[in-house]
């Protein structure tokens, strides 16, 4: 059985009150709350052994080096890398993003090279490609989806051809929560020889990800959505392709050796993790990565997925206009209220204590597929209850009171 209550009792933001109500936190797909062993680990950090790391060789300095690489390895196992070499930290899923498509792209790409993504991305994997290709020359395809919001997987097959270079999906959409056929995607890329980066920010909490078994090149995702701290997140990438694209970045701890005439870039991971990094955000994400181990996530999806049928019948019962209904998909639904505006529907819940996201969710393209400029979402995660979808439908109660 899974303990829900249980697994509230780790996370203390989950007794507050919002205008004197109980909370309900439907917007962990935005950013999931903190179990109490994230908080204190980064409590930790500043209070006993705040030092820079790696150069230093004194106490402080080698007791921070210890734990903030030893995350390195919670990380590689958690999601399966074969190496510490393919694990590289970074500020979140934009900043990997970033960090691919610009070296990449330095080392690979030429005008006239394509570069596949789908219409359902999230901002963060639409515009580093644009960029990219605004300055190499290149092209960006797009894969279409149907009206259920799941991938067109003909549009795809006639999108690949010999002149694609890379192809950038997400894992699962933020907005739908369809959960792509990425496997299909990566064995036919693979056929020709094409890499394939996964976003993962929406599916690393609601799935167990091996990158091996999945054969991705690249995977990202942020901690932050993953029950850890905002402002830190992991790229993983193939060894083989890390080793031959160049930092983005320049500057300390990338470097091996600086002369007027030359530098000498440090080995990986280190060539692409520049500066003084997020020492206490890495450290928390590994009591993040290391608190879900302790979880079944089956279990878990198990939980979400009962919630999820929970609040689309309901939902639907009440009238909403669903978005994306995919066969397959995790535990977000987007809807809007016929003749509602998304942001008055949003305020007259908030003042029920419920918490839902609203507005474009940064996939503009997404919402002119569907012909709407804003939806809500409500997201369910693994410390979600079926109180918070009592709460969720008696505040719709409230909006049809109110604004219908």
């Amino acid at each position: 059985m899974f303990d829900v209550e249980k697994i509230r009792q780790d996370f203390p933001i989950l007794s507050d009150t919002v205008h004197g109500r109980r909370m309900a936190y439907l917007d962990s797909a935005a950013t999931a709350h903190k179990p109490q062993a994230v908080i204190d680990a980064e409590l930790d950090f500043y209070k006993h052994y705040n030092s820079n790391v790696h150069r230093g060789v004194h106490h402080l300095s080698e007791l921070a080096t210890t734990r903030y690489e030893a995350v390195r390895e919670d990380v590689r196992e958690f999601i399966h890398a074969t190496s510490l070499k393919e694990i590289i930290f970074t500020s979140g899923t934009t900043s990997a993003i970033n960090t691919v498509a610009q070296s990449f792209a330095a080392a690979f790409i030429q005008p006239g090279d394509e570069i596949i993504i789908s219409a359902m991305e999230h901002h963060a994997n639409i515009v580093p490609w644009q960029m990219v290709c605004e300055r190499y020359g290149a092209v960006l395809k797009v894969i279409e989806i149907n009206e259920l919001g799941e991938l067109d997987l003909t549009s795809f097959e006639k999108l690949l051809t010999a002149k694609t270079k890379l192809i950038a999906i997400a894992h699962v959409s933020n907005v739908l929560g369809t959960i792509n056929p990425v496997k299909t995607i990566i064995d036919k890329a693979h056929a020709q020889d094409v890499p394939v980066l996964l976003d993962g920010a929406q599916s690393i909490v609601h799935q167990n990800i091996d990158v091996q078994e999945l054969g991705c090149d690249f995977f990202v995702f942020s901690g932050h959505k993953l029950y850890g701290p905002t402002g830190v997140g992991v790229l993983y990438g193939k060894e083989k392709w890390l080793e031959r694209m160049p930092p983005v970045f320049g500057g300390g701890d990338m470097i091996e050796t600086v002369s007027f005439e030359k530098t000498q870039y440090a080995d990986l991971p280190q060539k692409f993790e520049s500066g003084t990094p997020n020492i206490a955000g890495v450290i928390a994400l590994g009591a993040a990565v290391n608190y879900m181990k302790n979880i079944d996530i089956s279990l878990a999806a198990a939980h979400e997925a009962q919630l999820l049928r929970l609040a689309t019948e309901q939902l639907e019962d009440f009238g909403v206009q669903l978005i994306g209904q995919a066969e397959k998909k995790v535990s977000v639904i987007s809807f809007v209220v016929p003749g509602v505006h998304a942001q008055d529907v949003s305020m007259v819940l908030d003042q029920q204590g419920v918490a839902v996201r609203t507005g474009h969710h940064c996939a503009m393209p997404l919402m002119a597929k569907f012909k709407v400029s804003a939806t809500l979402r409500a997201s369910f995660v693994l410390y979600s209850n079926i109180e918070d979808v009592e709460q969720l439908m008696a505040g719709m109660q409230s909006v049809r009171r109110l604004l219908m």
